[in-house]
């Protein structure tokens, strides 16, 4: 089943002007999107439609395929439905039809990977035509009745009050991720088209609209609910770090004499020894052949490969000889020299001044710079999240 992603960005939005390539958390709306789709198993391509060049020039930064979206169809009232229509004919222009068609919206900053599978997963398991991503709703939703009485419309008002275990499951589209399989979307021109499946999501459902769901999902992002859901059932044995921009801020300085000198946290040196005091293996693996990486491992009595031109052989070998499975690692990195390691570990962290591809690549990317406490939050939220396998 080949599925490609298009991404609808407009680049005149009225309630957050620019909102598409704002940064959120660093990375700016189309590219979060972007990388979500490039990142998912199933998806082969991550396509952006767009009437703006500046936002495909963002998203083609982060892997995005540009498509050129026609004026007639780019206005505040064409629908979505044209606009991937629009992109599917392109599409086969280039000789290429999908099989189906995932649609994302930027407007759904905690959109991952793993949501986008689930949801094609579904789809095809149950031989549905489409799916879309919703979350389980117990509001109590009300109508202003032609006597101006209100009037139930999720609930009967007329009879007492139920529990909120004693209903029946409801839920409401969350607006982020919607599947349909090619030919039944041609035929009717709807994202609902055949047989439609909802798929549960256990996600913040924030869609940014206006200056104040900025405000909201930011917060969301600060507090880390957007992104630590996703470390749920881990189970972690060992922390594997970089160590230029991870334990230092990435700057070097240097003597007449060439000596080298760099800056560390003590903040980040607790970090390291509170999973220390939890059982876990620490490795520093870095690409650096100073010996000031060495000796800043020994002071935290981590192991340590440098001189580590090629990452995951190293990280792959030292795993077996430990005897641990990826998923059983942590990895924080800053560069793309980590992305392979962040990719196969269980999960990944980056610092909040990283690569935007290392961001982009992280299972949480931290609030904090790396060499100015990064190491510790970390530790915090590995520690605080249960999901460390204590030896």
């Amino acid at each position: 089943m080949k599925a490609v992603a298009v991404i609808p960005a407009r680049g005149g939005s009225v309630g957050l002007p620019g909102k598409n390539i704002r940064p959120f958390n660093g990375i700016p709306l189309v590219g979060r999107t972007v990388l979500a789709a490039r990142q998912a198993e199933r998806v082969s391509a991550a396509y952006v439609s767009s009437d703006s060049e500046e936002i495909l020039a963002v998203a083609e930064r982060h892997g995005g395929r540009a498509i050129r979206r026609p004026g007639d169809i780019s206005g505040s009232t064409a629908s979505s439905e044209s606009a991937l229509l629009h992109a599917l004919d392109v599409l086969a222009g280039q000789g290429e039809e999908p099989d189906v068609l995932v649609f994302l919206q930027c407007t759904s900053p905690f959109t991952s990977a793993a949501h986008v599978d689930a949801v094609l997963a579904a789809m095809e398991e149950q031989g549905a035509d489409s799916a879309f991503s919703a979350v389980e709703d117990h509001g109590f939703i009300w109508q202003i009745g032609a006597d101006g009485a209100a009037e139930g419309i999720t609930h009967d008002h007329t009879k007492p009050r139920q529990r909120r275990q004693d209903m029946t499951p409801r839920y409401r589209e969350n607006g982020a991720i919607y599947a349909m399989r090619v030919p039944a979307f041609r035929a009717q021109g709807n994202r609902f088209c055949g047989r439609s499946i909802l798929v549960p999501m256990d996600v913040p459902t924030v869609e940014i609209d206006t200056p104040e769901d900025w405000r909201i999902a930011e917060a969301i992002a600060r507090a880390g609910d957007g992104q630590r859901h996703r470390l749920a059932s881990r189970s972690i044995k060992a922390v594997v770090t970089d160590f230029d921009g991870v334990h230092t801020d990435d700057r070097v300085l240097v003597g007449a004499d060439g000596d080298e000198y760099v800056q560390c946290s003590r903040s980040d040196g607790m970090g390291i020894e509170h999973l220390r005091k939890h059982g876990l293996k620490l490795l520093v693996l870095s690409r650096e052949q100073n010996a000031v990486v060495r000796a800043r491992a020994a002071k935290l009595h981590m192991e340590v490969q440098h001189h580590v031109l090629d990452k995951l052989p190293a990280l792959d070998a030292w795993r077996a000889e430990n005897g641990l499975e990826w998923s059983e690692i942590a990895y924080i990195g800053n560069d793309i020299n980590d992305l392979d390691c962040m990719r196969a570990c269980g999960v990944s962290f980056a610092p909040a001044d990283a690569h935007v591809q290392a961001r982009g690549a992280a299972t949480v990317v931290l609030a904090h710079e790396g060499g100015r406490g990064a190491l510790r939050e970390m530790s915090e939220i590995l520690i605080g999240e249960g999901v460390l396998a204590e030896g």
